[in-house]
C-alpha cells in the first residue's frame, strides 16, 4: 500500500510547524519532509535546509525535488526522498503553499490538504512574538491571511486558536479521516 501525502497550508502564524512537530511526536511512523529553502538556516523558524539560489537551481535541474515553488521572494523544494516513505506505505506531511496544490494533487492524486487556521488576532500575536517581521510586514501577512484553496481538492480544516492539545487531536484526526 502506498502512503498518503498531506500538504499542510495556512497563513503565517497559524501554527503549521508546531502542529506538524506535535503530530510527529505522537505518530512516530509519520514522515515529515524537510524543505529546502533559499534563505539562511540562521533565519530560524522551522527545521529546513538553507541553500543559495544557485544550489537550489542546481538541485532542481538534477531532479532532486518532488515539488518546488516560489513564494515571498524565496524558492522552496520538497526533496524527492518523500517517494521512499510513500512507497513504504508511510504518510508524509509537508509545509506547503496553496499555489503548488493543484500541481501537487496532479502528481499525488491521493494527497490530502490540511488547512490550518487561526483568528486574525491570534495570527497577529504570534507573528509579533516571532520578532522576525516589522509591524508593516505583519500587516501585509495578515492581509493575505484569507485562504482560498483551488476548488476540487480534498481539504480538511484544523482550527489552531485554542489549546494546543485540541488542535493536535484535530490535526491527527484530519490525517486519518477514513478512520475517524
Amino acid at each position: 500500500m502506498v502512503g498518503r501525502l498531506h500538504a499542510v497550508v495556512g497563513p503565517s502564524g497559524a501554527g503549521k510547524d508546531t502542529l506538524i512537530d506535535a503530530a510527529r511526536a505522537v505518530r512516530r511512523d509519520l514522515a515529515v519532509a524537510r524543505r529546502v529553502i533559499t534563505r539562511p538556516t540562521s533565519a530560524g523558524g522551522e527545521d529546513f535546509e538553507g541553500v543559495s539560489v544557485e544550489e537550489f537551481d542546481r538541485r532542481l535541474e538534477a531532479g532532486e525535488f518532488a515539488l518546488h515553488w516560489e513564494a515571498h521572494g524565496l524558492k522552496y523544494g520538497v526533496p524527492i526522498e518523500i517517494e521512499i516513505a510513500l512507497n513504504e506505505g508511510r504518510d508524509v506531511v509537508f509545509n506547503g503553499s496553496r499555489a503548488i496544490l493543484p500541481e501537487a494533487y496532479a502528481l499525488y492524486p491521493n494527497m490530502g490538504v490540511l488547512l490550518i487556521t487561526a483568528s486574525p488576532e491570534v495570527l497577529a500575536e504570534r507573528l509579533a512574538a516571532r520578532g522576525r517581521e516589522s509591524r508593516a510586514e505583519i500587516e501585509k501577512r495578515l492581509a493575505r491571511a484569507e485562504y482560498d484553496i483551488a476548488p476540487g481538492l480534498p481539504v480538511r480544516r484544523v482550527n489552531n486558536d485554542g489549546a494546543l492539545d485540541e488542535a493536535v487531536a484535530a490535526f491527527l484526526a484530519a490525517l486519518q479521516p477514513e478512520r475517524v
